[in-house]
């Protein structure tokens, strides 16, 4: 019988935190313990010379599927393998959000033997970093309506045009939509407004941009939080509100240590969504393994036209990192999703449909080469696969001059990823990643959508809808229009529709409107509809989790 997650989880003897930061060079004075086998660390870790000489890996995936992909137990398993080859490696992922954990998807530690441990810890509230976030957004939205209220509206915003939400940590669809200040004059000013998820957040994205505490804060003070009635945009710091938001994240910016399930070093920290923000962790974290490991293996939300293309034009620009190699994660059924098999017949030999749907996995090649990186596809492997599916995926990838390797880990830790650390470390030390981005910030709006959107997605072209072609004109007359831009749009698809599948072609990404995440750096051009607040499933995964007596925690995955 397989053992689920959390069983080889809970029987894994655990390292003391100590004994883990020693292989990175960390003292035990330097650490800031969350119990015995969590600590946050130090932001004066962090050494931009140290950084020069070392390796940094992305790993992406195709376009994603109800299947699932396993991204993330995929760079826990590389990290496994780079280790048992000799190399000095660290994963730096990104943190679970509630809202998934209870709802479909389940936690976000990595599965089998390729796992972040603490594993429940981790899923579970962790050292508080999203309270945190949660906490600060909150505070300004607060201050907000107070303002409204009690401070007789000096600002002259319009409520009307207020954008700043609040948030929670957890899928609750009720309160998208909501209605506040009712119950008379004592309660406040009435108004429109709602709740988004933490990790939307626009407070989760700066932190994830952020280069330390006070640039934090810096970034806080230059927040959006709505218009005034003749549109002139209204700043957190206008309310004074960056200096107490920033106080709420002395201990969120640090970012956390825990270990993989093999005793490797891993740093968690934050945890944007990538079809609606950058999708990566921060760039803190990043630059903190950096200073510490030789390799750094991170990953970028969904695909690779989506997280990794913001992970590189948005955080590798502002942080002026380079990659040295891109690990492309694919699975065999995956690949037949996007031949058209249905995701019943998924277990089900199909050589054929695998070969069509090799057109997603290819197109996403193309995109981390236009960037001029290396990439290796990593075939995560799955009980059902055949060897003849597998040896499809590696011959065309071969075609097209790809190494193409198993990713076991899942299975069989790094034992299970041995090749494939070999592939992406030859990648990274041949010199012929020279990442160049794709735009300049100082590009018109519509430039910058315009190159994503042809290079990345595949779109024949781009086009705007009223209301959008208005927030540009406003945008470039308060000086907004330099920033780079973050689409968001569905992950399902390379399209903006969420139906087409594999590699659509000709279609039109349509941007409805935007967002405007000034604090974080970017600017959000919305394509389709996108949800900031997901909602629970029939069967949410909560209703397999329990504890007993004791503090023993089942069902969580």
């Amino acid at each position: 019988m397989t053992k689920s997650d959390l069983e080889i989880s809970q029987e894994t003897a655990l390292k003391p935190i100590g004994e883990i930061a020693a292989r990175l060079g960390i003292s035990e004075s330097d650490l800031r313990p969350y119990g015995k086998y969590i600590a946050k660390l130090p932001l004066k870790l962090i050494d931009e010379q140290k950084m020069q000489d070392k390796k940094l890996i992305l790993v992406t995936a195709l376009t994603p599927t109800p299947a699932g992909e396993g991204k993330t137990t995929t760079s826990i398993g590389l990290v496994e393998g780079l280790n048992l080859i000799g190399v000095k490696a660290a994963a730096v992922i990104r943190e679970p959000s509630l809202g998934p954990v209870f709802g479909m998807k389940g936690g976000a530690a990595g599965g089998g033997y390729a796992q972040v441990l603490p594993m429940e810890e981790i899923n579970l509230h962790f050292t508080g970093d999203l309270s945190a976030i949660e906490k600060a957004n909150n505070l300004l939205a607060a201050l907000i309506d107070n303002h409204l209220h009690s401070q007789g509206n000096a600002l002259n915003i319009d409520p009307r045009k207020i954008t700043w939400k609040r948030v929670m940590d957890m899928n609750e669809r009720a309160l998208r939509d909501i209605v506040i200040g009712l119950g008379g004059a004592a309660q406040g000013v009435p108004r429109e407004s709602g709740f988004d998820i933490t990790a939307a957040s626009e407070i989760m994205a700066a932190l994830c941009l952020a280069k330390d505490l006070g640039d934090l804060k810096e970034k806080f003070g230059n927040i959006v939080i709505g218009y005034t009635n003749d549109d002139k945009p209204v700043y957190a710091r206008d309310l004074k509100a960056h200096g107490a938001m920033a106080a709420l994240m002395k201990h969120a910016v640090m970012p956390n240590l825990v270990q993989t399930i093999e005793g490797n070093p891993a740093i968690i920290h934050g945890g944007p969504f990538a079809n609606i923000a950058q999708g990566t962790n921060s760039l803190i974290a990043t630059k903190m393994g950096l200073s510490l490991a030789d390799y750094v293996v991170t990953e970028a939300g969904f695909a690779a036209e989506l997280g990794a293309e913001k992970f590189l034009d948005i955080k590798c620009a502002y942080g002026g990192l380079k990659p040295d190699a891109v690990v492309v994660t694919a699975t065999v059924r995956a690949l037949k999703y996007h031949g058209g098999v249905a995701l019943t017949d998924l277990k089900k030999e199909n050589v054929d449909a695998l070969k069509i749907g090799m057109a997603n996995l290819e197109k996403h090649i193309e995109n981390m080469q236009r960037f001029r990186l290396v990439p290796v596809v990593a075939i995560n492997k799955f009980i059902a696969d055949t060897d003849a599916e597998i040896a499809a995926v590696i011959d065309r990838c071969a075609e097209l001059g790809v190494k193409a390797e198993l990713c076991e880990g899942w299975e069989k830790g790094g034992a299970g990823t041995t090749e494939l650390a070999k592939a992406v470390r030859a990648a990274a030390e041949s010199g012929k990643s020279d990442f160049k981005p794709l735009y300049d910030f100082d590009w018109s709006i519509e430039k910058k959508i315009e190159i994503v959107a042809r290079e990345m997605y595949g779109a024949a072209g781009v086009e705007y809808a009223p209301k959008a072609r208005k927030q540009i004109k406003l945008f470039e007359k308060i000086g907004l229009d330099k920033l780079p831009v973050c689409i968001a749009k569905t992950q399902k698809s390379l399209s903006d529709n969420p139906s087409l599948g594999n590699r659509p072609e000709g279609f039109t990404v349509v941007i409805r409107e935007f967002d405007i995440a000034a604090g974080a750096g970017f600017i959000v051009p919305i394509a389709g509809a996108i949800m900031r607040m997901p909602g629970l499933p029939a069967k949410p995964a909560s209703e397999t989790i329990d504890i007993d007596a004791d503090g023993n925690i089942t069902g969580l995955f």
